[in-house]
C-alpha cells in the first residue's frame, strides 16, 4: 500500500507550459559502471531542443546510497571511489536542474537519500506513491517494489529499512562502515539472484490486483513503475470503459550486449519509449 501513513496518494499538477515529460528508473549508477554512467551523463547534456519539460527519476538512479554525508570531504576519501563518483552525479544533476525541472522518487537501493542530497542535486523528493496531473489525465507513478506483495521476504525486509529507528540507527553508524555493510548486501542479493536465475521473468513481479486497487484510489487509468526490469505495457483490465494499464521502465545497463537504455517520454501525444542507445 502506498507509504503515506493517511493512506492517501501525493499529487503534483503540471505547470501549464510544460509540453512533454520524461521517465526514467533503474539506472543503478556505480562507479564501476562508466558505460552506463556515459550515456547518462549525454542524456543531461543533451541540447535545448531535444530536452523534455520535466524528469522524473523513480527510484533506483544509484546502485546503493548509504547516506547523505558521503557526499561531503572525508579523511579516507581517497580510498573509496565511489565517494568522488557520486559527488560527480550530484554536480551534473544540479546543472541538468538548473533549466528542466528534476523530481525523485526513492527505489530500493537509494531509499536512504535524503533532503542535503535532494538540495546538492537541485530535486525536489517525491513520495511513492504520486499521482502526477498532466495533459488533462491523471498518471500515477511509482518506484514498484511496494507493489510486489507476493515477495514475502522483501516486503517484510522493505518494512524494516524504511522505518524510522532503523535509519537512524543505520545512519548514525561510521560512513566507512555503513559502505562496508552495503557491499555485503549486494553480494547477498547478488547470490540469491543467481540462485533464482539472473532473468528478470523469474524474480517476483507486480500485483495485478494491487495495481488495480491504486489506479483506482488514485482516480488514473495508467501506472508508471520500473522496480522489475521488464520493459513492457500490461492491460489491467477496464474501469468504466476505460483501460487500466501499467507501463513498465527498462533499467539501463550500457555495457550490456544489447546495451539497454530506455526512457519514457510523455507529451500530449501520449506515452512513447526511447531508446537512448541507439540515440
Amino acid at each position: 500500500m502506498p507509504d503515506q501513513a493517511d493512506d492517501r496518494f501525493a499529487e503534483l499538477r503540471a505547470p501549464a507550459h510544460w509540453q512533454a515529460v520524461d521517465f526514467f528508473s533503474d539506472l543503478h549508477l556505480q562507479a564501476s559502471d562508466l558505460a552506463t554512467f556515459a550515456g547518462w551523463r549525454r542524456y543531461l547534456l543533451r541540447p535545448p531542443e531535444t530536452r523534455a519539460s520535466a524528469l522524473f527519476i523513480l527510484g533506483d538512479l544509484f546502485e546503493v546510497w548509504v547516506g547523505d554525508d558521503a557526499l561531503l570531504p572525508h579523511p579516507d576519501d581517497d580510498e573509496h571511489p565511489e565517494r568522488h563518483f557520486q559527488r560527480e552525479c550530484m554536480r551534473l544533476l544540479q546543472e541538468h536542474a538548473h533549466h528542466t525541472p528534476t523530481y525523485f522518487m526513492a527505489g530500493n537501493r537509494d531509499f536512504l537519500l535524503g533532503p542535503a542530497a535532494l538540495k546538492a542535486a537541485g530535486m525536489v523528493g517525491l513520495p511513492d506513491p504520486t499521482v502526477l496531473v498532466l495533459h488533462e489525465q491523471r498518471w500515477l507513478l511509482s518506484h514498484g517494489d511496494a507493489l510486489c506483495v507476493d515477495d514475502l521476504d522483501y516486503q517484510t525486509f522493505r518494512a524494516e529499512v524504511r522505518s524510522p529507528a532503523w535509519q537512524q540507527a543505520f545512519l548514525h553508524r561510521p560512513l566507512a562502515d555503513r559502505e562496508a555493510l552495503a557491499r555485503e548486501l549486494r553480494a547477498r542479493s547478488e547470490a540469491r539472484k543467481s540462485e533464482q536465475g539472473q532473468d528478470p521473468t523469474l524474480w517476483a513481479d507486480v500485483d495485478a490486483a494491487t495495481a488495480r486497487q491504486w489506479l483506482q484510489q488514485a482516480d488514473a487509468t495508467t501506472l508508471i513503475h520500473g522496480h522489475t526490469h521488464r520493459p513492457a505495457t500490461h492491460v489491467l483490465g477496464e474501469r468504466q470503459s476505460a483501460l487500466l494499464q501499467r507501463v513498465v521502465l527498462s533499467d539501463w545497463d550500457l555495457a550490456a550486449r544489447p546495451p539497454r537504455a530506455d526512457l519514457l517520454r510523455l507529451s500530449d501525444q501520449g506515452l512513447n519509449r526511447l531508446d537512448l542507445a541507439t540515440m
